[in-house]
């Protein structure tokens, strides 16, 4: 718990800092292409930190999560046996590719659109965007959208509920970790019962 307390006491105290923003962008950018970490780990802190930020902090997020999509979208067109064939096997899902393609063609719009809302890991969708050759502009298009709703929201969210919310994660620490980590894992299990 000590350790769980110093982690987040560190984060909090980056979130203040100058070169919060930078961090914020550089997680949010890699996380749509390649890292396993959403950069909701920085910007929910960031908002507490700074509420008053909260809409810029989001823009942030949104920006550079898009950009990212872009690279994993690229990673998966381009480098498909390369590059994006590893990253789906680390995730385990480079053997259910075909069966998931064909449903990408079907429906990749709704596809980008929900999962870019939800947890699930947006690498996986970038990069296969780009190996089943989804429209590149209604790629872009459901990103934007997708992440900037789910960005705006949690600083939304915590920009108008802050002290109360701040008070309850505070308070409540360790199980707000546990809580962090099962939404974490279950992502990864709901993509295995997805795809």
């Amino acid at each position: 718990m000590l350790v769980i307390r110093r982690l987040y006491d560190w984060v909090l105290a980056l979130g203040a800092s100058k070169h919060a923003p930078k961090a914020l962008g550089a997680i949010s950018f890699a996380e749509s292409s390649f890292f396993p970490i959403p950069p909701d780990i920085m910007l929910i802190p960031m908002v507490l930190a700074k509420r008053e930020r909260a809409w810029w902090f989001a823009l942030i997020c949104t920006i550079t999560s898009v950009l990212g999509g872009l690279l994993g979208y690229y990673i998966g067109a381009a480098l498909l046996e390369a590059l994006a064939r590893p990253i789906l096997e680390f995730y385990g899902y480079w053997y259910k590719f075909e069966d998931f393609q064909a449903a990408f063609n079907e429906w990749g719009l709704l596809i980008v659109f929900v999962f870019g809302l939800t947890p699930f890991p947006y690498k996986v969708i970038t990069i296969a965007s780009g190996a089943t050759g989804l429209n590149l502009p209604i790629f872009i298009l459901s990103s934007i959208v997708a992440r900037g709703l789910r960005f705006f929201i949690v600083a939304g969210l915590l920009f108008f509920f802050g002290p109360p919310i701040k008070d309850f994660i505070e308070k409540r620490l360790g199980l707000m970790f546990f809580i962090g980590c099962a939404l974490l894992i279950g992502g990864f299990v709901a993509i295995k019962f997805v795809l």
